[in-house]
């Protein structure tokens, strides 16, 4: 049986950058300084995307079809660089291990979530249904895993294996604590931190070992990506309430509709009056939502200004972001990283 293939176009082309910030933004010129890696990042992508069971490589070039920013390969290229590897391809796999993690925790989610879109279009679990979506992104893991095996090292085998455990973890808790008011902003973080910060961290830290630098430079880097992650959700649960669909590339008020505490519902709820706080008991904790609940929800949060203080707390994130970086020499690559911790926040703006 004759393996499925991917259009050799989508082989051959670089990671597509669907950011609405004007050009050239921080992430785009820091892909500009890695453009050779991330383009051979896709290939290998794109090459561990095939197999003869047809509806995997179908489902797969839906998925690179709808583009995607390549943030977190992004990341581990750019670390390994600057930390002066460049003795093979091993940063260019291990990014592409990366990003099959993020990208099975998305088809995953938007099964759980029920969500009907994906970076402005339809999501793969509305296309091709739930049990598909579930099990190639099974397959992505798996990928991702013999990425990790073939690489050789325990330590990168440590650090990816613990975060994609880690991100499990981040995910149930988020559905313990869905719709559950009571939910401490430390609860949340927590949240956060294992649903998405994980990845990041593990992303940058691996730049740093595949360059066998000292442990201080791994940690720094493992920092650096837990910060910038923890701004990075705290900006997309913003963006959830405060931006265009078009923007988002998902439905606006998706959260809301689901019940996910995020913290500007808490915002809004710890700092309004009690028929506030009435309201957000009605529509997230008992979900009893009318169409007109997502407008009075934005004008709450509007009044309490609790999309504002989500962002002034991914901000001090990305403060955190860039004094991780401080042990390392001053280099094109630093100074790209710390744009892109800028970026995080700025996408809220």
């Amino acid at each position: 049986m004759r393996a499925a293939s991917l259009p050799t176009a989508m082989q051959d082309a670089p990671a597509p950058n669907t950011l609405d910030a004007p050009a050239p933004d921080a992430l785009t010129e820091l892909a500009a300084l890695v453009a050779d890696d991330l383009l051979a990042c896709n290939r290998v992508i794109v090459q561990h995307m095939q197999s003869e069971v047809e509806l995997i490589p179908r489902l797969a070039a839906h998925l690179v079809a709808a583009g995607g920013k390549r943030l977190r390969p992004i990341l581990t290229i750019a670390t390994a660089r600057m930390c002066g590897y460049g003795g093979g391809q091993r940063h260019v796999n291990l990014a592409a291990c990366v990003e099959f993690i993020h990208t099975a925790t998305l088809l995953h989610d938007d099964v759980v979530d029920g969500s009907q879109l994906r970076r402005g279009l339809a999501s793969a679990n509305a296309v091709f249904g739930n049990e598909a979506s579930v099990l190639v992104g099974d397959f992505l893991f798996s990928r991702a895993f013999q990425l990790m095996t073939a690489d050789g090292s325990l330590d990168v085998l440590r650090i990816l294996s613990d975060a994609a455990a880690t991100i499990s973890e981040g995910e149930v808790l988020q559905l313990v604590t869905q719709n559950d008011l009571s939910t401490t902003e430390a609860r949340y973080l927590d949240v956060i931190q294992g649903k998405t910060a994980a990845l990041f961290a593990a992303a940058c830290q691996v730049g740093a070992v595949v360059a066998n630098r000292p442990e201080s430079e791994a940690l720094a880097l493992s920092n650096y990506g837990t910060a910038i992650g923890m701004a990075f959700q705290l900006v997309d649960d913003a963006l959830d309430y405060a931006a265009d669909q078009r923007m988002l590339g998902k439905t606006v008020g998706d959260d809301f509709r689901e019940g996910k505490i995020t913290l500007p519902v808490l915002a809004a709820y710890h700092g309004g009056a009690a028929e506030d706080r009435a309201f957000w008991s009605r529509t997230i904790e008992a979900s009893e939502q009318t169409d007109d609940d997502l407008e009075h929800a934005l004008l709450l949060m509007a009044r309490t200004g609790a999309i504002d203080a989500t962002l002034r707390r991914a901000a001090h994130y990305a403060d955190q972001a860039k004094s991780a970086l401080a042990i390392f020499g001053p280099s094109a690559l630093r100074r790209g990283l710390v744009a892109v911790a800028d970026y995080t926040v700025l996408r809220g703006r």
